[in-house]
């Protein structure tokens, strides 16, 4: 089980950046939105046969509030159970799929002590992405444009994934003084090689052929089929995981990584990146950059540098201010070096908080066997 810690440790980590001057009375209760905006963060549109699920914040990269992933959670339960419908969509409006979380809303819900409103997103963002691992029914993510973070989370469990010319994922948490949570550690764990520790750490960003190459997407179109393959789904009639999978290949392109792709870099990244320390790790790119004066290791040492070093830790075990509030990109990491993150706050940071109640998941109806 997940456990809800991951708040409390959020927490600690954004104290220690300065940003609990002082204690605030906070309310336990989540906020809703009125019941026309949360209409419009999630529209629906329903065909005979199937529902698509259409993310609606594009001003903000159609990132997760609380009201969104909670409608989503709804939906699809409710799509679950009905038996007219056979397969459902999600997408995202405008230039992005999903950036991931709303995480200056978090953010300064941390900063003024609302840690109820933030346990509450995080509980439910949880278990709908439970959902989508456990879904019965054939389900469908466009991941065209912005894929990020929680963006991830919310589509790469389902059945197929379709990546796009426009696609651009990746997991940028460590620049953020976080971790990648939201199901990262099950998909980039089963990357090809080390390529999942260099994704983690470095926050480096992967394109749609990239994302079929190594198996994050199951499909890839050009952004100018889209509207061809939506309205070919929308006229299908089946629960038929294979009649969906057919359709996504009669309409979908073949593509390959160019020859700059970082999916021809894997031998290096398994080489320096199979370490069992981010010390190690490092050491390993400054030899590798000073053998083959790569630019490659050059910009990857530069990406490690900038990024939060107790988050690096914790990334390979198991900064939001700068980044996007005052947006002045310099983050006062603390500790403010690894030599001085030690093991016993890594071991510290992933242990269970006996106060904190575990995450409830609905096992015994989505997974009976287990």
């Amino acid at each position: 089980m997940h456990s809800l810690k991951v708040l409390a440790r959020a927490r600690r980590s954004l104290h220690k950046l300065g940003a609990f001057p002082h204690r605030r009375s906070f309310s336990a209760l989540p906020h809703y939105a009125s019941s026309d905006d949360l209409q419009d963060q999630v529209l629906v549109d329903g065909r005979a046969n199937s529902r698509t699920a259409i993310l609606n914040r594009p001003s903000a990269l159609n990132s997760l509030t609380t009201s969104m992933v909670a409608r989503l959670k709804r939906l699809y339960e409710s799509w679950e159970e009905n038996p007219n419908i056979g397969f459902v969509l999600m997408k995202g409006s405008g230039k992005a799929f999903c950036s991931g979380g709303d995480v200056v809303t978090l953010y300064h819900l941390l900063t003024e002590g609302n840690i109820g409103e933030c346990k509450f997103f995080f509980d439910t963002l949880y278990k709908f992405i439970y959902l989508q691992g456990t879904y019965l029914k054939p389900h469908l993510a466009i991941l065209d444009g912005v894929t990020m973070a929680s963006g991830a989370g919310i589509s790469l469990p389902g059945m197929f994934r379709l990546a796009t010319d426009k696609t651009v994922f990746s997991h940028p948490e460590v620049q953020l003084g976080f971790h990648p949570d939201a199901g990262a550690s099950f998909h980039l764990s089963r990357l090809p090689g080390y390529l999942g520790e260099y994704l983690a750490l470095t926050g480096d960003k992967l394109n749609g052929v990239e994302m079929v190459a190594c198996h994050l997407a199951t499909h890839y179109s050009l952004n100018a089929r889209l509207t061809l393959i939506e309205e070919h789904l929308g006229r299908l009639s089946t629960d038929d995981p294979s009649v969906v999978e057919t359709s996504l290949s009669q309409y979908g392109d073949l593509v390959y990584p160019d020859k700059r792709s970082i999916i021809h870099k894997i031998e290096v990244i398994d080489k320096c990146f199979s370490h069992d320390t981010v010390e190690e790790i490092i050491h390993a790119l400054e030899t590798e950059a000073a053998d083959s004066c790569d630019e490659w290791c050059a910009m990857t040492l530069k990406k490690l540098r900038e990024a939060s070093p107790f988050s690096l830790k914790v990334t390979l075990r198991s900064g939001v201010r700068a980044w996007l509030v005052d947006k002045d990109f310099a983050p006062k990491w603390d500790p403010p070096s690894l030599e001085e993150v030690t093991k016993e706050m890594v071991d510290f940071y992933v242990s269970p908080l006996l106060s904190e109640p575990e995450l409830q998941l609905p096992t015994a109806s989505q997974e009976p066997s287990v």
